[in-house]
Order: structure tokens, then C-alpha cells, then sequence
């Protein structure tokens, strides 16, 4: 209960302070500098040239929160170059997440009701910080690197000082929003899930129908992180590239797990990987996709190549059933069993959707002197990765559907024996 003051009234409660606001900002950014740095010394970035390091970790962690980091190629006045990338480090994403969630929802633990005044000025006071250090990190993420090519490419470039050279930077106001935004949509997320976490009075109506879904498909994703954890760490152990292995465990573990998810799902996703870009997917992935033309990937084609893709529909077979019994067992139990399905389908869609979202993969760098094409000895390349989006929403409704009603069948028994325990 809230204490009262001397005239009997309710108290309201100490805001929370700067000094906690502060902290849980830079804890966030201290966790995803941390894993982004070692990520990427994983991967054997600390070669790069001319002190990069410290900067590409900058516009790693940019990128990690929703901002807008530009890549752009020089090579002097008779070469030309492009490059673009379009790719999210959600290892990094999600580390940042769940520290900056965790500091949020800590001062509100044991409480049942906080009010919307109170919630949105705790928010505000991590806001501003989190915005200050995002708006460090965006000024530190600028660097020009110089290749080091070789052949007729290299040779004509020495002789007329034309070196090529890639050139990468935040877009500090783009940064900024869509930074914020993703602060937001953390906070907003966290109390959607957090059975503890405070809500104002007017929206406890919908805690019921909101948060059981919410927190299942959340811990969903979650363990497909998990597992893809474990697997990476096997192939890490029997020598496959060790190194590569934990930069991937590092930098884009999610980018790998969830669109493994919605392929079990029975999605379909396509792409293509053209000179010396590559993915960091399993080989019968890569080989599939380093064709002349787009590939076209799902259970079928996968298993083609190799019949453990099969076991993705097993682990979905399994896992979102369990979904579903989970939502079930934490939504009260006059909830009918429709309801479950409608709950699930829609947060298992909306999860879906944003992997596909999220996960979707572009690259492209072209280098040619005098507009005679790649003459560097294949240094010019691409690589797409892009599912059909509104197809894999939909597989996930309906799996939603199914999963959320069988999960209120099992969660029945379960139900009746925590009611005879209560009764008696």
C-alpha cells in the first residue's frame, strides 16, 4: 500500500532521479559498446587502418538502436565507386534492450498501478541522457578507410593516385529520431511484458488480454536466440572458424534465429550473394545463394541440400505449441479458448512481422577505373536478403490461431488443479 500523509491522503510516489535516469542510459550503452567491440575484434576489425576501430564500434552501435549510418565510396577523380548497407547488428539490439528494460522496470517492481504522468516523466529522464550519449556516439562514428587492392585495378590506381577508399558516418538528426523512437518502443515493450511492471488505472483492463501474448512471443524469440546460441558455440568447439563464430555470436545471432523461426514457420525468403560479400549462415545457405540469379529459400529447397533443415519445422512443431500453453497459463482462466487463438495469432504476426523487418540484409560495393568495371580481382560484389513479408505474416497468423487454441486445451488441466489448490 502507498503511505499516507498526515491528513489521511494517499502519498504520491518519489519520482524517480536523475542520478537512476543517467545510470540506466549509460548502462545500456556501456553493455552494446561492450558486445559490439568484442564482436567485431571478433571478426578482425582492429586491422583496420587508420585507428577505425573505435569508430566502427560507434557506427555499430548506431546502427543497433535504429540509426542511420551512410556508407559511401572515393576513389579519386577517374575511378568511380558506390557502396551501400543496409544490415542491423540485433545481437547488439537486443543486448542494449534488455539492459536498458531491466533499469527501467527495476524502480517500478512491486507496484501495481503507477500513473501515466509518472511513467512518461521516468521516461523522459532516461530520454534525455540515452539521447546525449547516442549524439556522441553518432559525432565518433565518421572514418574514411583506404583499400588495399590488388591486380591491373591496384597497379593503374598507385600510378594515378587514385586509391579507393570507403567513407562511413552517422546522419546525426536521422539518428536521433529514430533512436528515440527505438528508446520508446523498448519502454513501451517492457511494460507489455513485465508481469510485475506498474500500470496507470484506465489500461488494467487490457492487461489481461495484452501481456500473457506479449510476454509469451517475447520469450519465443528468446529461445530461438538461445538455441542458435548453443549451435553456434558447438561449431565454434569442432574448429569451424572460431573466430568468425563468435563475431557472429556477437554482432547478428537474432539476424540468424528468427528468420529460422518463420522459415519453420513455412516462410519464404530470397537472395543472392555476388563477389566477395558473404553471409554468416550455415554452408548448404551460403552455397544455395551465391548463384547467378535470386534463390529462393524455404523448408523445401533447404532440405534438398540438406535434410536437418527439417528439424526448423520440428522446432517450430514444438516451440510455438508451448507458446501458446505459456500465454494460456498466465491469462486468467475465464478466458475462452478463441480468445487464446485471436491473442496469439496477432502477437505472433506482429513478431513476425518485425523480424521480417529487422532482418532483411543489403550490401553492394562497385569500384571501376575509367568505367571499365571491377578490374580489382572481384573486389566489387552484392548481397540481398529479403523475405515475402505479408506471406510469412500470414503463416504466422495462422499458426497463431492453431497454437493459441491447442495452448488453452493443455493449459486446462493445469488451470483446474491451481483452482482445487486455491479451494482447499
Amino acid at each position: 500500500m502507498l503511505p499516507r500523509t498526515a491528513s489521511g491522503r494517499t502519498a504520491a510516489p518519489a519520482p524517480h532521479g536523475w542520478v537512476q535516469a543517467v545510470t540506466v542510459a549509460l548502462a545500456g550503452f556501456a553493455a552494446m559498446l561492450v558486445v559490439a567491440a568484442l564482436g567485431l575484434w571478433a571478426a578482425g576489425a582492429t586491422d583496420l587502418p587508420a585507428g577505425a576501430f573505435p569508430r566502427v564500434v560507434a557506427a555499430t552501435v548506431v546502427s543497433a538502436v535504429g540509426g542511420s549510418v551512410h556508407v559511401s565510396g572515393n576513389a579519386g577523380s577517374l575511378a568511380r565507386t558506390r557502396a551501400e548497407l543496409t544490415a542491423i547488428p540485433l545481437s547488439v539490439t537486443l543486448t542494449g534492450a534488455l539492459v536498458t528494460a531491466a533499469g527501467f522496470l527495476r524502480p517500478l517492481r512491486h507496484r501495481a498501478v503507477a500513473g501515466g504522468t509518472e511513467l512518461a516523466g521516468w521516461a523522459a529522464r532516461i530520454a534525455v541522457p540515452w539521447l546525449l550519449a547516442l549524439l556522441g556516439l553518432a559525432l565518433a562514428a565518421r572514418r574514411t578507410i583506404d583499400l588495399e587492392v590488388g591486380g591491373v585495378l591496384g597497379d593503374l590506381g598507385d600510378l594515378l593516385d587514385t586509391k579507393p577508399r570507403i567513407v562511413f558516418g552517422a546522419d546525426v538528426p536521422p539518428t536521433l529520431l529514430f533512436g528515440l523512437l527505438w528508446l520508446a518502443g523498448v519502454l513501451l515493450l517492457a511494460l507489455l511484458v513485465s508481469r510485475g511492471a506498474p500500470l496507470p488505472g484506465r489500461l488494467l483492463r487490457h492487461r489481461e488480454s495484452v501481456r500473457p501474448a506479449a510476454h509469451a512471443v517475447v520469450v519465443l524469440l528468446l529461445v530461438y536466440v538461445a538455441l542458435a546460441a548453443v549451435v553456434t558455440l558447438v561449431a565454434a568447439a569442432r574448429g569451424g572458424h572460431p573466430g568468425r563464430m563468435f563475431a557472429v555470436l556477437l554482432l547478428g545471432l537474432p539476424n540468424l534465429a528468427w528468420p529460422a523461426l518463420t522459415l519453420g514457420l513455412g516462410a519464404t525468403w530470397h537472395g543472392r550473394v555476388d563477389g566477395p560479400f558473404g553471409l554468416p549462415l550455415p554452408g548448404v545457405v551460403s552455397e544455395l545463394l551465391r548463384t547467378p540469379d535470386v534463390t529462393t529459400l524455404d523448408l523445401g529447397t533447404l532440405a534438398e541440400h540438406d535434410g536437418r533443415a527439417w528439424w526448423l519445422l520440428v522446432a517450430a512443431v514444438v516451440l510455438v505449441p508451448a507458446t501458446g500453453f505459456l500465454m494460456a497459463v498466465r491469462s486468467p482462466a475465464r478466458v475462452p479458448l478463441w480468445r487464446h487463438a485471436v491473442h496469439l495469432a496477432v502477437a505472433l504476426a506482429l513478431a513476425v512481422l518485425a523480424v521480417c523487418l529487422l532482418c532483411r540484409v543489403f550490401a553492394r560495393y562497385d569500384l571501376s577505373l575509367l568505367g571499365l568495371g571491377d578490374l580489382g580481382g572481384g573486389l566489387s560484389g552484392e548481397l540481398h536478403l529479403w523475405p515475402d513479408l505479408w506471406s510469412a505474416v500470414g503463416l504466422a497468423a495462422l499458426w497463431g490461431l492453431v497454437c493459441g487454441f491447442l495452448g488453452g486445451l493443455l493449459a486446462r488441466p493445469v488451470r483446474r488443479r491451481e483452482d482445487r489448490r486455491e479451494a482447499s
